[in-house]
C-alpha cells in the first residue's frame, strides 16, 4: 500500500509531517524537546525520518487529542520503551487524565452557568456603568467569586 511506510523507508521532514499529520515546525519542536527520538542526518544535513518516527509522531498527536500534555506524553513514551512497564501503568495514567478532564468539565460548567446568569441579568440597555456583566468583571458583585471556590 502506498501510504504505509515500509520498515526501511526514510523520509525528509516534509513527508514525515504529511504522513503524521503534524507540521514541520512541530516535528522540529518535538525533536528539540526530546519527545521524539533524534533522526539521523544525511551528509547533506537533511534529517532522515523513519517509520519509527512516524509512529512516534502519530502517538504524540493522538495523545494530545486525549488531553495529555507534552510532558505527560514524553513520560508515556518513556514508559512505552521501559521493558518493566505493563498495561496497569497506562491504565493509571489514563484514569488520572480522566479525573482531571472531569474536573475541568465541572469547572467549565460552572463558568457556563455563571455566564448564563450574567446574560440573563443584563437587559442589554442603559449606561455601561449599570451593566451587570461589566460590574461582575470589575468585581462589583459576588457572581464571579463563586467560580473561585
Amino acid at each position: 500500500m502506498e501510504n504505509e511506510p515500509s520498515e526501511h523507508s526514510s523520509y525528509k521532514i516534509g513527508e514525515a509531517a504529511r504522513r503524521s499529520g503534524v507540521s514541520k515546525d512541530t516535528i522540529r519542536y518535538y525533536e528539540k524537546r526530546g519527545i521524539i527520538s533524534k533522526p539521523q542526518r544525511r551528509r547533506s544535513g537533511y534529517r532522515i525520518f523513519t517509520k519509527h518516527h512516524i509512529k512516534q509522531l502519530q502517538f504524540v498527536k493522538r495523545s494530545q487529542e486525549l488531553g495529555f500534555t507534552l510532558r505527560e506524553i514524553k513520560e508515556l513514551l518513556e514508559l512505552r520503551r521501559d521493558g518493566n512497564t505493563d498495561c496497569s501503568t497506562f491504565k493509571e495514567e489514563a484514569e488520572e487524565k480522566h479525573a482531571l478532564v472531569a474536573q475541568k468539565i465541572k469547572h467549565l460548567n460552572q463558568i457556563k452557568q455563571t455566564l448564563a446568569e450574567l446574560i440573563d441579568s443584563c437587559s442589554g440597555e442603559g449606561a455601561k456603568e449599570d451593566c451587570p456583566i461589566l460590574r461582575a468583571l470589575e468585581g462589583k458583585n459576588n457572581v464571579l467569586e463563586e467560580l473561585d471556590s
